[in-house]
């Protein structure tokens, strides 16, 4: 199914954004997961968000907190992180079509989040989806990677084909990259204005949905949570 582009204020994106994030947080409240307070082997350097989230982000923090922030991701602009080539809504289109998907790369031992302090995430309550769908059934301390079932990589990717979508005239890069691209002020009234340039270093622009990406083996079973995402968009 293809979703029409549509335009909406700064004010009702981020209100569709925390529902969606409400939605996608029932889900994951009703499985059984090895992650706790302090568990933070998935909290690297290469998290991804969209521009949407990221204005979510820095227009909440506290301005104290926030200028403490803002140095640690100065301080790890030199880090080595990963820089997404594509994005989800741009993947299902090359599927769609048949196109070739650019590799990725991508490593945890580029180092954790630049934010992270003593394990625990200082923005927890409205950190982006890439950490919210960061869930393991194992410990993952143990194992050295997230044990996440297909049915729940369905899940997440779903929900970051609608995040992307109702973010498509904005962009998607790394958690660092994003956040800095809002300390431009001319960045920042660009974006709350939907005039932004799509050509910022780092980062890559967005697309709407052109096909949800759902294996056949899971188009039943996702179809509540899709007919309340349909609802919301």
């Amino acid at each position: 199914m293809v979703y029409d582009t549509f335009y909406m204020d700064m004010t009702s994106k981020i209100a569709l954004l925390d529902q969606l994030y409400r939605l996608f947080d029932d889900f994951a409240g009703k499985e059984t997961l090895a992650c706790k307070r302090r568990c933070a082997t998935c909290c690297t350097c290469n998290m991804t968000l969209t521009t949407l989230e990221g204005y979510k982000i820095i227009s909440l923090l506290d301005a104290r907190i926030k200028a403490t922030l803002v140095q640690h991701l100065y301080g790890a602009v030199e880090q080595r992180r990963f820089k997404p080539q594509i994005t989800t809504n741009q993947m299902a289109r090359r599927c769609m079509t048949g196109q070739e998907i650019p590799e990725e790369v991508i490593d945890p031992t580029w180092g954790s989040c630049p934010f992270l302090s003593q394990k625990e995430c200082p923005i927890y309550p409205i950190r982006p989806f890439g950490c919210r769908c960061m869930m393991s059934k194992t410990i993952c301390a143990e194992t050295g990677y997230a044990d996440i079932d297909a049915f729940t990589l369905t899940v997440a990717n779903l929900f970051n084909q609608f995040i992307e979508h109702l973010d498509q005239s904005g962009m998607t890069g790394n958690l660092i990259d994003v956040l800095l691209f809002f300390e431009d002020k001319t960045n920042l009234v660009a974006y709350q204005s939907d005039k932004m340039d799509t050509a910022a270093e780092g980062l890559i622009p967005n697309s709407p949905i052109p096909v949800l990406m759902i294996p056949p083996e899971h188009r039943r079973r996702v179809e509540p949570l899709l007919k309340a995402l349909k609802e919301l968009l």
